[in-house]
């Protein structure tokens, strides 16, 4: 919905916010519009449930007053109308004193509160106040997702990579047209996000946002839900259903895993989107409807159409747009910006109060591939968050076999960062060097930016551990005899020593000689 709050905290309480007064009775609409007007609230005033149906279809509201008693269409429908279509909109009922546990089970289904008649003028500004003071508040989060998204992101796609630089570009570019849009990707790398995303900023966004998982169901479950169903149509079917794409008239349905879809509801599938009209199950009569479909894999479609496990005409069809969502391990610069707004997102929902996060651990999660991708890195993140008790995310939050355990190590190191606890600092840091070397082929200037650290000081540690592997290899060859060690390698017998005892291998050495 698109509110008309923006104003300054000095301006009357109703500048700027539309409302809508609904009530067959035209007298007591009119002056409860009349009531809000001279507190500064731009009123219209419907006196039938039809009419304030009609309004609604037609124009933006921030506020919706309506009987909860008319002849022709009840403010319980008015109430589901006006959340389809604007679900930010504040509705508040107003009733009878016989009729008010109507009106608290119109709260439940959504509605901001309610007024019994006669409706105390007092009492009516300061419940529409109160609401718009709501609108207020949903207006400045917006604004600030919206300062955030022009940084680091796109409603709730959130990236600062290059190639989420693309993703998001091309995001804004799709979205405010009406084509059919494929999103490609692999599992957890916020395929949903990014049809939300589409939806959100499409001039469709006051309607219904419809999903549907393709692998959630069999194939006759999943007909069902998609086309709806008549009375009789099956054992079972007592009474009519609408499928997704009714519900979603108007507005966009998201079809995930479209890849894993049957060959038959493939077939349906391509209908809809040709002659724009469903057919429930038992019927034989066409249902118009106008609806955007955004569908999402992480199949390789072209392999599964040259398999005749797809349509290729479907394919097409679906494919009018494209974006493909890299995974993690490709746009690893995103990973503690996304864990940023995880820990803000988690501190809110647990009552936590974590400030950073250790750097062996940072440095691990740059390291990993995330194989589960965004969403792998989510909860990991809130599982160390309701751990923590100290503010810093560190290994003691770690749970066992968790992200940092399923880490390996070559050359005979630790098997992952969890059995490094305890180890020489100098051990832990070769470690993270040599994922990160391993992850950029060997691009020290990225390992090091990757690292945190200079590429000087990278060069100068990487030289040190090659000498110290030089080192333990003289000395196991030499069966710890340093003299024959040292002379293998060309240098005196006590600069040997020296640096032998400097690394921690003398008297390890020494003790395996002797053994």
């Amino acid at each position: 919905m698109t509110s008309r709050a923006d104003h300054s905290a000095s301006a009357k309480p109703g500048e700027g916010l539309k409302v809508l007064v609904i009530d067959d009775d035209a007298l007591h609409a009119e002056t409860v519009a009349e009531g809000l007007e001279r507190v500064g609230y731009e009123c219209t005033a419907a006196t039938s449930g039809k009419e304030g149906a009609r309004l609604l279809g037609q124009d933006d509201y921030d506020v919706v007053l309506t009987d909860l008693k008319m002849a022709d269409l009840d403010g319980l429908a008015i109430l589901r109308l006006a959340k389809e279509q604007a679900p930010d909109v504040e509705v508040v009922m107003i009733t009878g004193h016989g009729d008010v546990k109507t009106a608290v089970e119109a709260i439940k289904q959504g509605a901001a509160n309610y007024l019994t008649k006669p409706v105390d003028v007092a009492e009516l500004r300061a419940i529409v106040d109160k609401a718009a003071e709501r609108l207020r508040l949903a207006h400045a989060n917006r604004e600030l997702r919206r300062q955030l998204d022009e940084r680091f992101g796109f409603q709730g796609v959130i990236g600062n990579s290059p190639k989420m630089h693309e993703v998001i570009k091309r995001l804004q570019a799709i979205a405010p047209t009406n084509a059919t849009v494929l999103i490609l990707g692999e599992t957890g790398t916020g395929k949903e996000l990014a049809a939300r995303a589409i939806h959100n900023n499409s001039p469709r966004k006051n309607k219904p946002f419809a999903e549907m998982n393709c692998t959630a169901l069999n194939e006759n479950l999943l007909d069902d839900e998609l086309f709806g169903h008549e009375p009789g149509a099956f054992t079972g079917a007592d009474k009519l259903r609408k499928g997704r794409f009714e519900y979603a008239n108007g507005g966009t349905l998201f079809l995930d895993e479209i890849g894993d879809m049957p060959l038959a509801l493939q077939a349906k599938l391509l209908r809809v989107l040709e002659n724009r009209e469903v057919f429930r199950i038992g019927s034989n009569e066409p249902i118009k409807v106008n609806v955007r479909v955004v569908s999402a894999t992480h199949r390789d479609l072209d392999a599964a159409v040259a398999e005749g496990a797809f349509r290729q005409d479907l394919y097409h069809r679906l494919k009018v747009m494209t974006v493909k969502l890299p995974p993690l391990r490709e746009r690893r610069e995103d990973i503690m910006l996304l864990t940023a707004h995880f820990i803000k997102e988690f501190n809110a929902q647990h009552g936590k109060h974590v400030q950073t996060v250790a750097e062996p651990v940072r440095r691990a999660m740059m390291a990993y591939d995330w194989p589960g991708n965004v969403r792998e890195l989510r909860n990991f993140i809130e599982s160390m968050v309701v751990l923590d008790v100290d503010g810093v995310l560190g290994l003691d939050d770690v749970q066992d076999g968790d992200v940092l355990g399923k880490m390996s190590l070559s050359s005979g190191q630790p098997a992952g960062p969890s059995s490094l606890v305890g180890r020489p600092l100098s051990e832990v840091e070769r470690y993270y060097t040599e994922q990160a070397l391993t992850l950029t082929n060997g691009n020290r200037e990225e390992a090091a930016r990757m690292l945190g650290i200079g590429e000087r000081t990278l060069y100068r540690n990487i030289k040190e551990w090659e000498q110290q592997t030089k080192i333990r290899e003289a000395l196991e060859a030499a069966h710890g005899d340093e003299t024959a060690a040292a002379r293998q390698l060309g240098i005196e017998a006590k600069e040997l020593h020296r640096k032998a005892k400097k690394q921690g291998l003398a008297e390890g050495a020494q003790a395996d000689g002797e053994g």
